[in-house]
């Protein structure tokens, strides 16, 4: 399968930071929040309140810190033997001959949502989009963060080949969960979506999580009033 490093996309949007949300961009007069904000949301919505709205800063875990080495490593290898192309070339070239690509950027306007792919494997019969994640578990937020991926990707390219979403055990060739991206499913996620844009308009309210562990590992704990110690 040929390895290609795409880097350039030939549409582009004017981009603007919002004002007062820290990572939220303005594409084309909506809010485009980063969408691996929704694996956030899917842990606790009042982290992401705590992080994004009131601004405050923590360290990164030591799972984040070996998360992020183990991209960078990953993608190092991957652009020795890749060759550069745009984004709208790889895909139109897949529907004869089968490609990978890491760190692919997707962004949706009209959902306002937009991250980098993990890897995507572009085949003549099928599109195969990867999340990498530690464990073996499925969790319904890590599931979200890729099919969100598809959504974008579907986006872009009006793709009509069957899309894949998939999560793979990070550092490993095991995708432990894989599924098609059906109508059924689109439906989900674009209700989820929904309900972050409304999160971050102020038209809903953030809810915390009522599962204590995820409050004892939290890292905004302390500055948290829903945190209860035991």
């Amino acid at each position: 399968m040929e390895q290609k490093n795409i880097t350039e996309y030939e549409k582009k949007y004017e981009i603007k930071n919002h004002p007062d949300i820290k990572g939220i961009q303005i594409i084309e007069g909506k809010n485009n929040f980063p969408i691996s904000w929704l694996n956030k949301q899917g842990y606790c919505e009042y982290q992401i309140y705590l992080e994004h709205m009131k601004g405050i800063e923590t360290a990164a875990t030591p799972e984040m810190t070996q998360g992020s080495a183990v991209h960078e490593q990953l993608e190092t290898i991957f652009k020795q033997d890749a060759t550069p192309s745009t984004f709208e070339d790889a895909v139109e070239a897949s529907k004869e001959n089968a490609s990978m690509s890491r760190e692919v950027f997707v962004v949706a306007p009209e959902y306002g949502i937009r991250g980098y792919i993990d890897e995507i494997r572009m085949k003549p019969e099928e599109i195969v989009i990867i999340d990498d994640k530690p464990g073996r578990t499925p969790y319904q937020s890590s599931m979200n963060q890729v099919r969100a991926y598809a959504l974008a990707y579907k986006s872009m390219t009006d793709d009509e080949r069957i899309i894949k979403s998939a999560l793979r055990e990070r550092g490993t060739d095991n995708l432990f969960w894989i599924e098609i991206f059906t109508p059924e499913i689109e439906k989900e996620i674009k209700f989820t979506i929904n309900r972050m844009q409304g999160l971050l308009d102020g038209s809903k309210p953030f809810i915390p999580t009522k599962n204590p562990n995820k409050c004892r590992s939290c890292r905004y704990s302390r500055y948290c009033e829903h945190y209860k110690k035991d």
